[in-house]
């Protein structure tokens, strides 16, 4: 059953790459719109960049809504950039250092259409920005400890992920991951949905929709839609192909993500690689995975002995991107 073209789009998903769409989607809203940054959907990036001491590089904001407060280098994505493109741009508009994306740290999504991507970076150039250097970007930059200076935070929501870079630098939790840049129309998950048994089988969920492949699922970009999150979007195409009801879908975190917004209102779109475990009634004690409806979907048994490992290490260690939705 393995075909090379799925063992090779298991694989790209296991080592963190994206795999081309071909604008083919098992679940997609109807009219499906095509993304445009900063129209129909807001992408945020956000740098943590540590120094030696473990310091923190922060910015001070120079906005009229949230002057002189302190808040780590952060912005919107513009059209025809690359989320890394963004990142960079920011970091070094808000602080004055250049950087290099060392890991995506977290996801955070609030509603379909506003995501964060969170971003590990490390210094590689440039000079920290002074108050003689202050502009409508930000007033200053300087590193901090996170006890002296108490500096007046813009907002909390920080420091929980400045908590995660310090974490990852010192026991990193996921490989090493960074967006690939390869182009989608809409937001849209790729999900590696797994059924393990008490005896260690593994069965992995696929299209069968011409050559067997993980499902793609697109989601609204209406700002009313407000259940179009990662976690809701993957349960919502896992429970209409399953005969049961009580089948519950748990989202472990980001595997790799593709984007390339180089062609504004074409490519503006992120597919995420989703991570997922199917369970019955909350628990994998069936022999085997829930049964589906129709031809559309297949459950497949992962014999090979790597690829089951790899899978299965994965789901052990949640040893992913960590996706937060609020």
């Amino acid at each position: 059953m393995e075909s090379g073209a799925l063992a090779e789009e298991l694989e790209a998903v296991l080592s963190g790459r994206g795999w081309e769409l071909q604008e083919r989607y098992d679940s997609a809203p109807v009219p499906a719109q095509p993304v445009r940054v900063r129209k129909t959907a807001c992408y945020i990036v956000l740098a943590l960049l540590l120094n030696e001491q473990n310091e923190v590089l922060m910015m001070q904001e120079a906005k009229h809504e949230c002057y002189g407060t302190w808040y780590l280098p952060a912005g919107r994505m513009e059209p025809n950039e690359t989320i890394v493109e963004a990142m960079k741009r920011e970091v070094k508009e808000e602080t004055g250092l250049e950087c290099e994306p060392l890991t995506l740290l977290a996801v955070e999504e609030r509603g379909p259409i506003w995501i964060r991507f969170v971003f590990l970076a490390q210094p590689t150039g440039g000079t920290l920005k002074t108050p003689q250097d202050a502009d409508a970007e930000s007033l200053q930059a300087r590193w901090w400890d996170r006890e002296s200076p108490a500096l007046p935070l813009r907002a909390r929501d920080i420091l929980p992920l400045i908590d995660l870079a310090v974490g990852y630098r010192d026991s990193p939790s996921h490989p090493t991951t960074l967006p690939e840049e390869m182009p989608c129309a809409l937001i849209c998950q790729r999900l590696l949905a797994t059924f393990t048994n008490d005896a260690g089988d593994l069965w992995v969920l696929l299209s069968a929709v011409r050559a067997p492949h993980l499902p793609v699922s697109a989601r609204a970009i209406s700002p009313s839609k407000i259940q179009n999150s990662i976690q809701a979007s993957a349960s919502r195409l896992l429970k209409e192909c399953c005969l049961l009801s009580q089948v519950t879908v748990r989202a472990h975190g980001i595997l790799g993500l593709q984007h390339l917004g180089k062609n504004a209102g074409k490519s503006d779109g992120v597919c995420f690689n989703v991570l997922l475990t199917v369970t019955q009634g909350g628990q994998s004690t069936g022999e085997k995975p829930p049964e589906l409806h129709g031809e559309s979907f297949q459950w497949w048994k992962v014999e090979e002995g790597n690829l089951r490992s790899r899978i299965l290490q994965r789901l052990s260690s949640s040893s992913v991107v960590p996706i937060h939705s609020y």
